[in-house]
């Protein structure tokens, strides 16, 4: 296949169009097992595209802040390469696809040698508990904070009272971390760890600050609003990965067979989605599938790959030109 040349113009018409496409579209609930995200208004919806210059473009309501729930377990799993190496994520919580709910105890009674990924809740309560320094609650939320803020560029804010519907709610993910502990796959106080896990879900973010964490991706490893290297460039493609073979739970497959796009979900209603070496997207809408993915959020992002005709499966190299 040849090479092809997309403009500014062409991606912000194509974001455009597939906004105004996905907004009329009905169907998903608010995830109605966590109080607070039972109660977000289910017509906000928001559509953002940031490239490696720093280009941002965004549609709808894109300075909402809202849970980031699963989508922290990208960043995580990020920090918890750059603290202990790719090798070393790979040895302690691996990097299988589960084929099962993002919140199965199953899948840990399958695979009780490790976790099988940091983007299940399993592997990311295990990353929770492999991030440094040891022992350390207030600094290890600093090292995730700080994280995420050098990934988007601006910081997250924590919604408390997400934070505490959560630690009054997560009955499973007790269970899970306790089994964990069983398998000797937590690295630190379990407690803390699931804590730790908890808080990070419930920061606040808004579609622009996760199009910019998708497009750092994207770029390797450098934030474009900032400019600054996050993370070593051999990262990129490993997070990417894991984005690509988990990021929509057991939907996964589907959803990159279909758009060709690694995309990382979560239960507060964004998508993460990373094209690598071309740019980073997000989108944000509460009603969920069956399996916990945005549908708003997911068909706005299928639709603009459709119009541009991207993909990574694809073997074209994609130049942007203003």
């Amino acid at each position: 296949m040849t090479d092809i040349t997309i403009s500014h113009e062409q991606i912000e018409a194509a974001a455009r169009e597939a906004y105004g496409y996905a907004a009329t579209i009905k169907g998903g609930v608010n995830a109605h097992y966590i109080p607070y995200l039972a109660n977000i208004d289910p017509g906000l919806f928001g559509l953002s595209v940031m490239l490696p210059d720093g280009t941002a473009i965004d549609f709808g309501d894109t300075t909402y802040r809202f849970g980031i729930e699963s989508i922290s377990k990208v960043p995580t799993a990020i920090l918890a390469m750059i603290q202990h190496t790719p090798q070393g994520v790979l040895d302690k919580i691996g990097a299988d696809a589960t084929g099962l709910p993002f919140n199965s105890i199953f899948a840990i009674l399958l695979e009780n040698d490790h976790p099988s990924t940091p983007l299940v809740n399993a592997g990311a309560i295990s990353a929770c508990s492999m991030i440094d320094p040891k022992g350390d609650s207030d600094g290890k939320w600093k090292a995730i904070t700080d994280n995420i803020t050098a990934l988007c560029g601006s910081a997250p804010q924590l919604i408390d009272e997400l934070y505490h519907s959560e630690s009054a709610t997560n009955f499973n993910n007790r269970a899970i971390t306790w089994l964990l502990k069983n398998y000797d796959r937590i690295y630190d106080d379990p407690d803390m760890s699931l804590d730790l896990y908890t808080r990070q879900c419930s920061l606040g973010v808004t579609s622009a600050q996760l199009a910019a964490m998708a497009a750092t991706i994207a770029s390797g490893g450098v934030n474009p609003v900032s400019g600054a290297r996050v993370f070593d460039a051999a990262i990129a493609p490993k997070i990417t990965t894991l984005i690509a073979t988990v990021g929509f739970y057991q939907h996964s497959g589907d959803w990159l067979y279909t758009s060709g796009l690694p995309a990382k979900s979560g239960v507060g209603g964004g998508v993460l989605g990373v094209l690598p070496g071309v740019m980073g997207v997000a989108a944000f809408a509460p009603p969920l599938d069956e399996a916990g993915n945005s549908v708003k959020a997911q068909a706005a992002l299928l639709k603009m790959m459709e119009i541009l005709g991207l993909g990574i499966m694809d073997g074209r190299r994609v130049t942007i030109v203003k």
